[in-house]
C-alpha cells in the first residue's frame, strides 16, 4: 500500500487506480469528489447529465416524503458507504438509512449498509450495478435496492427476503412500485421516461400522504 500522510492540510487528491488502505481513501479524498475504493484501488466516478437530472427529482421527492414521514435521513454520492469490513466502499446515486440505523453515520461515511440504495444506470456504470454492486449489497444487507435504467427505460427493484437474498420485486397491475422501506409511498416509475417531471408535490399526494 502507498503511504499517504494526512494531517491538516487540506486532502489530496489520489491517482485514479491508486493502492491505499480504505482509510487513506477516506482521509485523502475531498468530500467533493465523486469516487469509490475497491480492492484497495481508487476508483473515479463520472457524472452523466440525464442520471443527474432523474437523481435530482428523485431526490427531491424523497426528500419530501422525509419531511412528511421523517423516518430516516436521505445521502447521495459523493457520500461513501461500506457495507462490510471486507466489502468495497461505494458511493451510491441516493441511499437511505433509517432512524434507527443513525448510529451507522460517521463525518465522511456509513459505516454498514443503508436500508435502501438507489443507483441510476449509465453505460459507464452498468456492469458495476448490475454485477459487483448487486452482490455486494446483497452480502452487506441492504434491505432495498432500486436500479434505474434511463437508456432502456427501465426500473427494477429487489427486496432482502429472510435468506439474506435479493428477490424481484414487480410492480402492482397499475404500474406502480411499492416500496417496504418507505410506507405509503407507491411511484409509477415510467413516469421518470417523461418530460418535464410531475411535481413531487402532486405525487406524494396522489399516493394519499398529503
Amino acid at each position: 500500500m502507498t503511504q499517504i500522510e494526512s494531517g491538516p492540510a487540506a486532502p489530496l487528491i489520489l491517482p485514479q487506480g491508486a493502492k491505499v488502505t480504505y482509510e487513506e481513501f477516506l482521509a485523502n479524498t475531498p468530500d467533493d469528489v465523486h469516487a469509490e475504493w475497491e480492492d484497495g484501488e481508487v476508483i473515479y466516478l463520472t457524472v452523466d447529465a440525464e442520471n443527474n437530472r432523474i437523481q435530482m427529482f428523485l431526490s427531491k421527492l424523497l426528500g419530501l416524503y422525509l419531511e412528511l414521514r421523517p423516518i430516516g435521513e436521505l445521502f447521495s454520492e459523493p457520500f461513501v458507504m461500506k457495507t462490510g469490513p471486507d466489502l468495497p466502499g461505494r458511493s451510491p446515486d441516493l441511499f437511505l438509512l433509517l432512524t434507527a440505523n443513525s448510529g451507522r453515520v460517521s463525518k465522511h461515511h456509513i459505516d454498514g449498509p443503508a436500508d435502501m440504495v438507489i443507483e441510476i444506470v449509465s453505460p459507464e456504470s452498468a456492469s458495476r450495478d448490475r454485477g459487483e454492486k448487486f452482490y455486494e449489497y446483497e452480502k452487506g444487507g441492504v434491505g432495498e435496492y432500486w436500479l434505474i435504467d434511463p437508456l432502456r427505460k427501465r426500473a427494477e427493484f429487489y427486496q432482502l427476503d429472510d435468506k439474506g437474498l435479493f428477490v424481484s420485486v414487480a410492480s402492482g397491475l397499475d404500474g406502480k412500485y411499492e416500496s417496504r422501506i418507505l410506507p405509503g409511498f407507491r411511484f409509477a416509475f415510467g413516469r421518470l421516461w417523461q418530460q418535464p417531471y410531475p411535481a413531487a408535490y402532486g405525487l406524494l399526494k396522489e399516493m394519499g400522504l398529503l
